[in-house]
């Protein structure tokens, strides 16, 4: 895929402006909890319209030909806004493989924007949708591979719902792995479900790979989870995504 010299030239500033996409995002963060410390492990950046539309109205704006720099854009805003609310924990941003068309390249927004705002790059993860449709799968491991390089943590999310199988994790090798919601709800009466979890438990063990449960709704989802020995927990049981916002652990519900 190439892309035009002016769009390889975008500064941050640029990205942070929306111009190109004829509309301004913003973001929105909803806290990642670790239990065992009793604390906030991280937040993670989610996209927002101008006044706070959810991501289904910004998708619906985004096309081939605005998506490379609609991920640059996000990028940007996420360590922006992260950075002015004064986020000391890790952050999660969500990127879209396909619109990478060389890692390396890519990359430098992210790192021109940590440096402007300084944000500690060792604190970012990135982020992949397995709903999202990966053309190859090659690429998403070389793309895995140089953000590794340049410190950052990678994160497949909705682990169940797409590509990824347990035999794809040798391979990729992510810092993260989030659960599917589908595979979370109600895990307390199912048996399948139970089956399930242990065996990724089982093969992120061996890979060093940390397990993050997301779409937490109920008490009872939180403490088996919590009781089979997941450690890193996310979901509306703690708190909603938060416009501009980053809760504190004051703020956060479901800890008891």
């Amino acid at each position: 895929m190439d892309i035009p010299i002016q769009i390889k030239q975008q500064t941050c500033m640029d990205c942070l402006s929306g111009q190109p996409l004829g509309f301004e995002i913003k973001m929105a963060f909803q806290p990642i909890i670790d239990w065992q410390s009793q604390s906030i492990f991280a937040y993670e950046a989610l996209v927002r319209g101008p006044t706070g539309q959810g991501a289904g109205w910004v998708f619906d704006r985004i096309n081939d030909s605005n998506k490379y720099y609609f991920d640059q854009s996000c990028r940007v805003k996420a360590i922006e806004t992260a950075a002015r609310l004064g986020c000391d924990t890790l952050l999660s941003i969500n990127f879209l493989p396909n619109a990478i068309y060389n890692p390396e390249t890519c990359i430098r927004a992210t790192i021109e924007a940590a440096e402007l705002y300084r944000f500690d790059l060792e604190k970012i993860i990135f982020e992949v949708t397995e709903g999202e449709q990966i053309l190859n799968q090659n690429k998403l491991k070389r793309i895995f591979e140089s953000y590794a390089r340049h410190g950052f943590r990678t994160a497949i999310d909705d682990f169940g719902a797409g590509f990824a199988s347990l035999e794809w994790l040798h391979s990729l090798r992510p810092s993260i792995l989030k659960l599917d919601m589908d595979l979370i709800r109600n895990i307390h009466q199912d048996s399948a479900r139970q089956r399930r979890l242990v065996d990724i438990q089982r093969v992120c063990a061996e890979l060093g790979v940390i397990i993050l449960a997301e779409g937490i709704e109920t008490v009872e989802e939180r403490d088996f989870l919590v009781n089979a020995g997941v450690r890193y927990l996310q979901g509306y049981l703690f708190a909603k995504p938060a416009l501009e916002q980053l809760l504190t652990k004051a703020q956060v519900q479901g800890w008891r």
